[in-house]
């Protein structure tokens, strides 16, 4: 037996080059911003690269049948809403945050959609929640730590982590008008965006199985819908100007890397791994982030920002371990309602539809 099985490496290679390629479009997302490129034109142009790309591989895998991308009346209007909470919303209060906090502190809040997206659908009834259970319990406890650690990163910034003095031992509260805080609030808006368009994801998979041409479709509504949003806040054309050939490339990589490829490793992975294996690697790409941002955009490293991600991480796999019952359940015994348990589970790469489609379309075709 060979010690290295190539095969096998496979959906681990492809889930920690996923998470390379989320660290560095924070990392040259946060540069744009900084030399003055506009957030919202930013979403626009990565949605419409995005769409670029997968349109074209859309009608390959279709044989160039375009009468199988059409969307009933209904179809329409939940990926309207899908692209308009999973997109449109969720890109442009993610990028404000990325802009007024730090690529660090985006990484880290992306960890909170497990939490989030438990509250949301249990809300609705999505999911079981059971008082005397202790994975139960465990998704509770672990969505109050993601809360409570989020919390932390946005309210209290404190002093840094490395040379800091006896004087700046006292972990400093910011007003309400300070830029971290609005930043932070800005990313957990994001991360309850995009909790809600998974939690969307459960009616839009009964009436579109298709996971390619729902990603074209919904990138390319959330370019249109984006473009709408920004003429009208900024009817100024110089926002669409690029200030260099840097922002030019951020935004190639952004919709081509930062959602196109990583649209495909991920769902590959999910297929044969399952999401649970995908969403333990989230909080990879938050240690990734917080390197290489320290080392090429010179952040500083605050301790409430570290607590703060401690928090998030740890909760996040206490969230994660109470799911894998429901996981289990679902292999053992088959539940038919595979959508309403593996719906909170992961978050892929913003405009992209669901990466648990091809497990959900597997299943509703079983179904039929």
């Amino acid at each position: 037996m060979a010690l290295f099985n190539l095969e096998e490496q496979k959906p681990l290679m492809a889930m920690v080059a996923t998470q390379f390629i989320y660290a560095i479009m924070n990392l040259v997302s946060k540069a744009a911003f900084n030399r003055g490129f506009s957030t919202m034109a930013f979403v626009v142009y990565r949605q419409s690269i995005a769409t670029l790309f997968l349109i074209p591989a859309t009608l390959l895998a279709k044989h160039g049948r375009i009468s199988e991308l059409s969307l009933s009346l209904k179809g329409f209007g939940l990926v309207f809403l899908a692209s308009l909470a999973g997109a449109t919303m969720n890109q442009s209060l993610y990028y404000q945050g990325v802009r007024l906090g730090s690529p660090s502190m985006a990484a880290a809040m992306a960890n909170l959609i497990p939490a989030i997206t438990f509250v949301m659908a249990a809300s609705v009834g999505l999911e079981r929640v059971k008082l005397r259970s202790l994975r139960s319990w465990a998704k509770i406890i672990g969505t109050i730590i993601c809360v409570g650690g989020a919390m932390t990163m946005a309210l209290f910034k404190g002093p840094r982590l490395l040379n800091t003095s006896f004087q700046n031992l006292m972990v400093i509260f910011r007003t309400s008008m300070d830029k971290w805080i609005i930043g932070g609030l800005c990313l957990m808006g994001s991360s309850s965006f995009w909790s809600l368009w998974l939690i969307l994801q459960v009616p839009i998979c009964k009436s579109h199985s298709d996971p390619l041409s729902l990603a074209a479709w919904m990138c390319l509504m959330s370019a249109l819908q984006s473009a709408a949003v920004t003429f009208f806040i900024h009817p100024d054309l110089s926002v669409w100007r690029f200030t260099s050939l840097s922002d030019v490339l951020a935004c190639l990589y952004a919709g081509s890397f930062g959602s196109a490829v990583t649209f495909y490793l991920q769902s590959w992975c999910i297929s044969v791994r399952g999401p649970l294996y995908s969403a333990m690697f989230n909080p990879l790409s938050t240690i990734i982030t917080t390197v290489l941002s320290s080392i090429l955009l010179h952040e500083e490293l605050h301790i409430g920002s570290l607590f703060g991600a401690i928090a998030i991480i740890g909760g996040l796999y206490i969230v994660l371990w109470g799911k894998a019952e429901d996981l289990k359940i679902m292999e053992e015994q088959g539940i038919k309602d595979f959508a309403k348990i593996s719906i909170s589970i992961d978050k892929s790469s913003n405009c992209e539809t669901d990466i648990h489609h091809p497990l959900l379309a597997d299943k509703l075709e079983r179904e039929d």
